[in-house]
């Protein structure tokens, strides 16, 4: 299989894509794009966990600009009363004068603050991603989970946060890569029945 890139390949907007053989049923087969990196650890949102709950229950003034499927994702274990948006801005104002309240994860994507007006935010985002909880890591938990082989690090696309078939995320992102990691999107869910 591919080398992982080194440590110095995380940082944010940065995926971290779960080996299959990682055993952490929190973690199975997620795709997780890191929001911040540090030496005190690392915050990331998992990609690919669509919940039950339909975005309009909790913020119905947002719905009208959420990708499909327009439901609350889960964004990892901890904190599932913390809520993190990520939204999709036309262009790419990162490299000029960003929205207000949107930072910049990647140049078109962000983390956007659910507490402005989303009237009219219509003409600067094309779509977001409401998200409850996040994965979090202390210092050199990462690190060592990378060490271990539990996650491969790879480059995200703008498109990656807003999938509408967020249960094939994995498979798809590990399906662009070269050489024999694309193989591994391949992998059954269960290999004793391969």
């Amino acid at each position: 299989m591919a080398d992982n890139p080194g440590l110095d390949a995380l940082g944010p907007g940065r995926l971290l894509v779960a080996n299959p053989l990682l055993p952490d049923p929190n973690f199975d087969r997620t795709v997780v794009m890191l929001l911040a990196y540090s030496d005190e650890g690392a915050l990331g949102l998992v990609l690919n966990r669509p919940s039950d709950t339909m975005l309009a229950a909790p913020l119905p003034r947002w719905e009208h600009l959420a990708a499909a499927p327009a439901v609350v994702f889960v964004g990892g274990p901890l904190q599932h009363q913390a809520v993190i948006c990520l939204a999709r801005a036309f262009g790419h104002p990162a490299a000029s004068m960003p929205p207000v309240g949107w930072t910049a994860v990647l140049p078109e994507v962000g983390t956007l603050d659910l507490d402005m007006e989303p009237e009219g935010l219509h003409a600067l985002f094309s779509h977001l991603r409401v998200f409850a909880g996040y994965a979090g890591w202390s210092a050199g938990q990462l690190e060592a989970e990378l060490d271990a082989g539990a996650w491969w690090i790879l480059d995200a696309q703008p498109d990656d946060p807003f999938c509408d078939e967020p249960d094939d995320l994995w498979k798809r992102v590990l399906r662009r890569q070269r050489g024999s990691l694309a193989l591994v999107a391949a992998y059954p869910d269960d290999p004793m029945l391969n």
